[in-house]
């Protein structure tokens, strides 16, 4: 298979996602249905793209970043508190802003917490000042510590940091948080959200000034679309003309339906894309004001 391009050439696309974690197969699975295929190296840390020329660079989440700064890649797939914890290091080490969130893309969700001990008795953050907190985002946290006006000493840990408080490291933890199960198996329990958090594309905080551009415009519409009908379908159904004002209530999270007169009746066809779930019970609502021959399709693809 042909190499990866060289930094040089500036007529492909280059993204970086995860080579493997919690976002590696949603990622890829989003820019597949934006119809991005590739040709994947023996290595499995490059694909090169066959459809358009976007191509993927598999790495670690933690690296992401600096590989846009560094000009390594163009766009990458990361999780904002990655993102954001580098560009306050950044921001800290007085270096520039070097890249910023393109796109929110809907999976990976979590929050960035504080967590203390379950035999606390929380009332608020003030409870902190003097206290140890462990964590795997110092720049973050310092940043929301200073913006509480609290005096706090932070731990850095690279890992387990759920663990710190058993262990005397620490009195209380900032750490990811998805479910809670992990904090409450180690008798803790969040109190404060610093961050909501969840995948994002990356890219640096400027505009591409070459046939990046065209590319990097091609993909934020094909993304735009896809991340749009995610959980779309097309609802297609007949009725009276007389009923169709006790129809569109029933249909608050469709664009303005298409409707169309059916030759030798007063009847009307009528088709909407809905953004929500269009479930059993909302199809006989519609039916009992009035549609019938109700049809749910699926959207494999949308483009404004």
């Amino acid at each position: 298979m042909s190499p990866p391009v060289p930094a040089a050439a500036r007529d492909r696309l280059r993204i970086a996602i995860q080579k493997s974690g919690r976002l590696a197969d949603a990622a890829r699975a989003l820019l597949a249905s934006c119809g991005l295929s590739w040709r994947e190296s023996r290595d499995r840390l490059f694909c090169y793209g066959e459809s358009l020329p976007v191509d993927l660079l598999l790495v670690r989440d933690d690296d992401i970043p600096g590989l846009i700064a560094d000009g390594v890649c163009d766009l990458g797939v990361v999780g904002r508190n990655v993102l954001l914890e580098q560009d306050r290091e950044r921001r800290a080490a007085q270096r520039a802003p070097a890249f910023r969130e393109w796109r929110a893309l809907g999976f990976g969700a979590c929050r960035l917490a504080l967590a203390v001990p379950d035999t606390w008795t929380w009332q608020d953050a003030r409870q902190l000042e003097g206290k140890r907190i462990a964590t795997s985002y110092p720049a973050l946290l310092s940043e929301w510590l200073a913006a509480q006006g609290l005096a706090a000493d932070v731990v850095q840990l690279s890992g387990s940091v759920e663990i710190a408080p058993r262990l005397g490291q620490a009195d209380a933890i900032c750490d990811l948080v998805s479910s809670g199960a992990t904090l409450a198996a180690n008798q803790l329990k969040p109190v404060l959200t610093l961050l909501e958090s969840e995948a994002v594309l990356a890219g640096p905080t400027g505009s591409f000034d070459d046939p990046r551009a065209e590319l990097a415009e091609l993909l934020l519409r094909r993304l735009d679309g896809a991340l749009r009908i995610r959980n779309s379908k097309l609802l297609l159904f007949q009725a009276s003309r007389e009923a169709v004002p006790g129809l569109l209530p029933l249909l608050p999270d469709a664009e303005a339906p298409t409707v169309t007169r059916i030759d030798g009746s007063d009847g009307l066809a009528l088709q909407a894309l809905c953004h929500g779930a269009v479930t059993w019970q909302r199809l006989e609502e519609l039916k009992r004001a009035g549609a019938r021959g109700l049809l749910v399709l699926p959207v494999e693809g949308m483009l404004a």
